[in-house]
Protein backbone atom coordinates (compact mmCIF):
# COMPACT_ATOMS: atom_id res chain seq x y z
CA UNK A 1 0.00 0.00 0.00
CA UNK A 2 1.53 3.19 -1.21
CA UNK A 3 1.66 5.70 1.18
CA UNK A 4 2.54 9.41 1.24
CA UNK A 5 3.03 11.93 3.73
CA UNK A 6 3.99 15.63 3.78
CA UNK A 7 5.38 17.69 6.48
CA UNK A 8 7.02 21.02 6.41
CA UNK A 9 4.21 23.30 5.94
CA UNK A 10 3.76 26.18 8.80
CA UNK A 11 3.40 29.89 8.57
CA UNK A 12 5.77 32.22 7.27
CA UNK A 13 5.80 36.14 6.32
CA UNK A 14 5.95 37.18 2.70
CA UNK A 15 9.67 36.81 1.39
CA UNK A 16 10.61 33.89 3.13
CA UNK A 17 11.12 30.14 2.53
CA UNK A 18 9.59 27.20 3.19
CA UNK A 19 11.25 23.57 2.23
CA UNK A 20 8.21 20.86 2.23
CA UNK A 21 8.87 17.07 2.73
CA UNK A 22 7.08 13.69 1.53
CA UNK A 23 8.16 10.46 2.44
CA UNK A 24 7.06 8.04 0.47
CA UNK A 25 5.78 4.25 1.86
CA UNK A 26 5.11 0.93 -0.09
CA UNK A 27 6.23 2.17 -3.38
CA UNK A 28 6.59 -0.34 -5.89
CA UNK A 29 8.96 -0.66 -8.80
CA UNK A 30 5.93 0.71 -10.97
CA UNK A 31 6.99 4.36 -9.86
CA UNK A 32 6.60 6.59 -12.84
CA UNK A 33 6.56 10.07 -11.48
CA UNK A 34 6.31 12.21 -8.18
CA UNK A 35 4.22 15.36 -7.85
CA UNK A 36 2.74 18.38 -5.62
CA UNK A 37 -0.30 20.12 -5.65
CA UNK A 38 -2.06 22.86 -4.27
CA UNK A 39 -5.04 24.18 -3.07
CA UNK A 40 -6.23 27.55 -2.15
CA UNK A 41 -9.58 27.50 -0.25
CA UNK A 42 -12.36 28.21 -2.54
CA UNK A 43 -9.91 27.49 -5.35
CA UNK A 44 -9.09 24.19 -7.60
CA UNK A 45 -6.42 21.79 -7.21
CA UNK A 46 -3.38 23.62 -8.87
CA UNK A 47 -0.12 21.58 -10.41
CA UNK A 48 2.93 23.00 -8.68
CA UNK A 49 5.71 20.84 -9.87
CA UNK A 50 6.61 16.90 -10.57
CA UNK A 51 9.82 15.25 -11.84
CA UNK A 52 10.44 11.71 -12.95
CA UNK A 53 11.36 8.84 -10.59
CA UNK A 54 14.10 7.69 -12.89
CA UNK A 55 15.60 11.04 -13.58
CA UNK A 56 15.22 13.28 -16.58
CA UNK A 57 12.77 16.65 -16.58
CA UNK A 58 11.39 18.78 -14.11
CA UNK A 59 8.04 20.22 -14.61
CA UNK A 60 6.75 22.98 -13.08
CA UNK A 61 3.34 25.18 -13.10
CA UNK A 62 3.13 28.64 -14.52
CA UNK A 63 5.58 31.44 -13.06
CA UNK A 64 6.71 29.04 -10.32
CA UNK A 65 10.05 27.91 -11.29
CA UNK A 66 11.55 31.10 -10.57
CA UNK A 67 10.75 30.12 -6.82
CA UNK A 68 10.16 26.84 -6.40
CA UNK A 69 12.71 23.65 -6.55
CA UNK A 70 11.40 19.94 -6.44
CA UNK A 71 14.16 17.18 -5.87
CA UNK A 72 14.23 13.79 -5.11
CA UNK A 73 16.51 11.50 -2.64
CA UNK A 74 16.35 7.90 -3.33
CA UNK A 75 18.22 7.02 -0.36
CA UNK A 76 15.26 8.54 1.98
CA UNK A 77 12.46 7.59 -0.63
CA UNK A 78 11.50 11.05 0.18
CA UNK A 79 10.50 13.94 -2.52
CA UNK A 80 11.07 17.94 -1.44
CA UNK A 81 9.72 20.92 -2.62
CA UNK A 82 11.67 24.41 -1.87
CA UNK A 83 10.14 27.58 -1.99
CA UNK A 84 11.88 30.39 -1.68
CA UNK A 85 10.24 34.25 -1.34
CA UNK A 86 6.86 33.07 -1.22
CA UNK A 87 3.97 35.12 -1.43
CA UNK A 88 0.72 35.89 0.56
CA UNK A 89 -1.32 33.86 -2.73
CA UNK A 90 1.09 30.87 -2.48
CA UNK A 91 -1.06 30.21 0.41
CA UNK A 92 -2.71 26.62 0.26
CA UNK A 93 -2.74 22.82 1.35
CA UNK A 94 0.11 21.53 -0.62
CA UNK A 95 -0.31 17.81 -1.54
CA UNK A 96 2.22 15.16 -2.80
CA UNK A 97 1.28 12.57 -5.08
CA UNK A 98 2.67 9.33 -6.83
CA UNK A 99 1.50 8.25 -9.97
CA UNK A 100 2.81 5.31 -11.50
CA UNK A 101 3.79 3.71 -14.92
CA UNK A 102 0.96 3.69 -17.04
CA UNK A 103 -1.59 4.90 -15.07
CA UNK A 104 -3.01 8.70 -17.36
CA UNK A 105 -2.76 10.06 -13.58
CA UNK A 106 -2.06 10.57 -9.66
CA UNK A 107 -3.66 7.89 -8.18
CA UNK A 108 -1.79 8.31 -4.40
CA UNK A 109 -2.27 11.69 -2.49
CA UNK A 110 -1.10 12.33 0.88
CA UNK A 111 -3.38 14.37 3.29
CA UNK A 112 -1.54 17.92 2.60
CA UNK A 113 0.23 20.25 4.45
CA UNK A 114 -0.78 23.48 4.93
CA UNK A 115 1.16 26.68 4.30
CA UNK A 116 0.13 30.32 5.09
CA UNK A 117 1.72 33.36 3.93
CA UNK A 118 1.43 36.36 5.68
CA UNK A 119 1.78 39.76 4.06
Amino acid sequence: QVQLIESGGGLVQAGGSLRLSCEISGRTASTYSLGWFRQAPGKVREFVSALLWNGGNEYYGDRMSDRFAIYLDKSRNSVYLQMNRLKPEDTAIYYCALQEEGKASYEYWGRGTQVTVSS
